[in-house]
C-alpha cells in the first residue's frame, strides 16, 4: 500500500497544494506592489519582495538560462517498474532542436516560414454601384472565366441547356429527381442545390385594387379573404343552383331533367312566348350533374318534326352575350303535348323587365330616377356584340324584349329565349333580311322603353308616339337619342341599303372602348380575388389531415395512439396554432399567426417553434420541416390499411 507524503501533523496544518521550490518567496516580487503599488504589511513580516528593480533582475537571470544555447535534453532512466526503456543511440546524439522563430526580425530565410507580419490585413471592397452589366468583377468572378460580359449569376446563354427538364414541385418531399438533373449546373455555376431559391411559405400576396375605407379590424380578413359582399352573393347563386321544392308534383322530363323548380310566375303576359303559355323551370341533368334553365311551351303540337333540327345553327354559337342553347324536344311528361328548350341556367338572374319595371299587379310604387346613360350605352354595345354572332350564322335574334333580355350581373346582359321562334315558324316564308331588321328595331324599341320607364313601347303591336321620343330626347344626349332614332327607323321603298350591324358597330365605337375599360376593371378585381383565395385550398386540406390524425380515439387496437409519438406532437402544434391564450388566460384569435403558421407548416421551412404542453412539463423544439414529416407520416399510418383510395384528393 503507498504511504502519505505528509505526517498526520503536516497533513492537518496544510491549507492548499505546495507550490515547487523554484525560487526563493525572498526574491518573488509582492502582489500587493503588482497590483496596489504598495504593501501594507511591509514592515510587519511580509515575507515576500517588496523591491521592483530587484524582482527584475532575477527575472532577466532566469530567461538567460533559458535559451536555444542550452544542452539536449536527455531523459534518465526510469526507476520505477521492472522493465527498462531505453533510446537509441541514434536517438540521443540526435542534433538539438533551434527553433526557427527567434530570428531576428526580417530575417525570413527558407520560403515555408510562417511570418504574420509578412501578412496583409483583409480590407472588404465596398461596390459602387449595382450595374448588371458592368464588365469588372463581380463576387470575386470576372466576366473572362464565366464566359459571358455580364454578372455570371444573371448569365442566361447557357442555362436552358443544363436546366432539368422536370418540372419542380415545391411542395413535393423528395426532389432528388431534379437535382440529379440540374446538379452538374447548380453545382458548377452557384453550388447549391435544387431548389435554386428557399420556397416563401407565406403566398398570400394581396394585389390591386385595393379598398380603403376600412376599419382596422377589417384590413387583415379582407387581405386574405373575399370581400363580405361578393362571398354573400356567390352564396346565394349556389344555394339557388341546388335549391329544391319538397314533396314536388313536377315530373322528372324525358327521363333525364329531374328536380324542377319553377323560375317565373303567371304575370300579365311575362309568361307568353309567341301565342303559347311559357314556363321556365331549373332542372338538374342525370348524365352529368349540372343545372339546366328548362322552358316548356304548353300546349303545343308540331307538324314538322324537322323544325327541331333548325337548333344545330344556335349550337354553334358561343357569345358572352347569349343564353346558349343545349336541345330541343317534344314530351307529354306533363299530361300535354309541351315543346321543351334546354338552355344554360344562370342563377338569380332577372330579366329587364323585372330588374327596370314593377311588374307587382297593383303596386304603388313607379321608377322616379330615370336609368344614367352610361348604361344604356352599355346594354346597345352587349345587345350589338350578340347580334354580330347572330348575324354572322344566318340567323335572328327575334327575342330582343324586355321579358326575354336577362341580367346575369352587374350591368350584363344576355339575350335568352334564342332558337324558339325559328322551331316555332320553321316553315315562315319571311326573308331573312328583313327578320334581322327586326332585331334593329327590337332593339331600339327596349332601349326607348327603359329610358322612358313605358313598358308598353317594347311591344311590336304598339304605335311610338313623339312624345315619347321628345320625352327621351330631354332627358339623354342627343347622340344616344340619334342612335335610337336610327334603330327604329325602317328603309324607305326607294333605299336599297338595308342596317347592317357593322354599321352600328361602327357608329358605337368610342362607347365600346368605355365597355372595353369597364370589362378590364372587372377582370383586375376578379383577378385580386382570386389571388386572397388561391392558395386557402392548401391549408384546407391541411387542416383536414391534422383533424384526422388530432384526438383520434383509437387506432389499430391502440387506445392512446393520438398521444403518443409524433401524433402527441402534432397534437402540441395544434394547441400553438389555435389555443393560445394571453397573460389573463382569454383566446388570442389571431388570424395571421393562424395562416402564417399552417403555411409555414406546408412548405416544411427550416424555422424552429417551441412546443409545451398544457402542464409546461414537457417541452420540444422542432422545426417545421420536421413537423411537416410527421404529419405525412402520421396520415400515411391511416390510410395505408385502406389503400390508396383512402387518401385520394389529399
Amino acid at each position: 500500500m503507498a504511504t502519505s507524503r505528509f505526517t498526520p501533523a503536516e497533513r492537518g496544518r496544510q491549507m492548499a497544494s505546495p507550490r515547487p521550490k523554484t525560487r526563493d518567496s525572498k526574491d518573488t516580487l509582492c502582489r500587493n506592489i503588482l497590483i496596489y503599488g504598495k504593501c501594507r504589511y511591509e514592515n510587519q513580516g511580509c515575507a515576500f519582495n517588496h523591491d521592483q528593480n530587484k524582482a527584475d533582475s532575477f527575472e532577466n537571470s532566469m530567461k538567460k538560462s533559458l535559451n536555444v544555447d542550452s544542452p539536449a535534453f536527455t531523459p534518465a532512466q526510469l526507476q520505477s517498474g521492472t522493465k527498462k526503456f531505453t533510446f537509441s543511440s541514434q536517438t540521443v546524439n540526435a542534433t538539438p532542436f533551434t527553433p526557427k522563430g527567434g530570428a531576428q526580425d526580417g530575417d525570413v530565410s527558407g520560403g515555408g516560414v510562417f511570418n504574420p507580419a509578412a501578412i496583409r490585413e483583409f480590407t472588404p471592397q465596398v461596390p459602387q454601384n449595382y450595374d448588371l452589366h458592368a464588365t469588372g468583377t463581380t463576387n470575386g468572378v470576372t466576366p473572362e472565366a464565366s464566359g459571358s460580359v455580364h454578372d455570371p449569376f444573371f448569365a442566361m446563354s447557357s442555362m436552358a441547356q443544363t436546366l432539368p427538364a422536370a418540372q419542380y414541385n415545391p411542395y413535393a418531399e423528395d426532389q432528388n429527381h431534379l437535382a440529379a438533373a440540374g446538379g452538374s449546373y447548380y453545382t458548377s455555376q452557384t453550388g447549391y442545390t435544387a431548389p435554386m431559391q428557399p420556397l416563401q411559405y407565406h403566398l398570400y400576396a394581396p394585389t390591386g385594387p385595393y379598398k380603403q375605407d376600412l376599419t382596422p379590424y377589417q384590413r387583415q380578413p379582407h387581405d386574405f379573404f373575399l370581400r363580405e359582399d361578393i362571398r354573400e352573393e356567390l352564396h346565394k347563386k349556389a344555394d339557388a343552383t341546388r335549391q329544391v321544392l319538397p314533396n314536388s308534383q313536377l315530373p322528372t322530363v324525358s327521363n333525364h331533367y329531374h328536380s324542377l323548380v319553377p323560375l317565373d310566375t303567371p304575370r300579365s303576359g311575362a309568361n307568353f312566348f309567341g301565342n303559347y303559355v311559357s314556363w321556365v323551370y331549373k332542372a338538374t341533368s342525370k348524365k352529368n350533374g349540372h343545372t339546366y334553365c328548362l322552358r316548356r311551351l304548353q300546349g303545343l303540337r308540331l307538324n314538322n318534326v324537322e323544325s327541331v333540327r333548325g337548333i344545330q345553327s344556335w349550337k354553334r354559337i358561343s357569345n358572352g352575350n347569349v343564353v346558349s342553347v343545349i336541345e330541343c324536344f317534344t314530351s307529354r311528361d306533363f299530361s300535354d303535348n309541351s315543346l321543351v328548350f334546354i338552355h344554360n341556367y344562370h342563377p338569380l338572374s332577372k330579366t329587364l323587365a323585372e330588374h327596370h319595371f314593377n311588374t307587382a299587379q297593383g303596386s304603388r310604387y313607379t321608377r322616379q330616377f330615370s336609368v344614367p346613360e352610361s348604361i344604356l350605352w352599355s346594354y346597345i354595345c352587349q345587345i350589338c356584340n350578340a347580334l354580330k354572332a347572330i348575324h354572322a350564322e344566318k340567323l335572328a335574334a327575334r327575342c330582343i324584349d324586355a321579358s326575354k333580355v336577362i341580367l346575369t350581373d352587374k350591368n350584363r346582359v344576355r339575350l335568352g329565349g334564342c332558337a324558339i321562334l325559328d322551331v316555332l315558324d320553321y316553315e315562315s316564308t319571311q326573308p331573312l333580311v328583313d327578320m334581322q331588321q327586326e332585331d334593329f328595331i327590337q332593339l331600339g324599341r327596349l332601349i326607348l322603353s327603359i329610358g322612358t320607364n313605358t313598358p308598353a313601347l317594347g311591344s311590336p303591336q304598339t304605335v311610338i308616339p313623339q312624345s315619347a321620343l321628345e320625352q327621351f330626347g330631354r332627358t339623354y344626349s342627343v347622340e344616344l337619342r340619334e342612335r335610337v332614332i336610327w334603330l327604329l327607323s325602317r328603309p324607305s321603298p326607294q333605299e336599297t341599303a338595308q342596317k347592317n350591324i357593322l354599321e352600328l358597330a361602327c357608329g358605337l365605337s368610342s362607347h365600346f372602348v368605355d365597355c372595353f375599360d369597364t370589362s378590364l376593371h372587372a377582370q383586375d378585381e376578379v383577378n385580386s380575388n382570386l389571388m386572397r383565395e388561391l392558395e386557402n385550398g392548401r391549408i384546407a386540406r391541411l387542416v383536414m389531415k391534422l383533424g384526422t390524425i388530432n384526438e383520434r380515439p383509437e387506432f389499430d387496437n391502440d387506445p392512446s395512439w393520438s398521444e403518443n409519438g409524433e401524433r402527441y406532437q402534432l397534437k402540441l402544434f395544434r394547441d400553438y396554432v389555435f389555443h393560445q391564450v394571453d397573460s389573463s388566460g382569454h383566446p388570442v384569435l389571431d388570424l395571421g399567426h393562424m395562416i402564417s403558421s399552417l403555411n409555414k407548416l406546408d412548405a416544411g421551412i427550416d424555422e424552429r417553434i417551441h412546443l409545451a404542453s398544457r402542464d409546461n412539463q414537457t417541452v420540444f423544439v422542432v422545426s417545421y420541416k420536421e413537423l411537416k414529416k410527421m404529419v405525412a407520416n402520421c396520415f400515411n399510418e391511416l390510410a395505408k390499411p385502406h389503400g390508396k383510395q383512402a387518401s385520394r384528393g389529399f
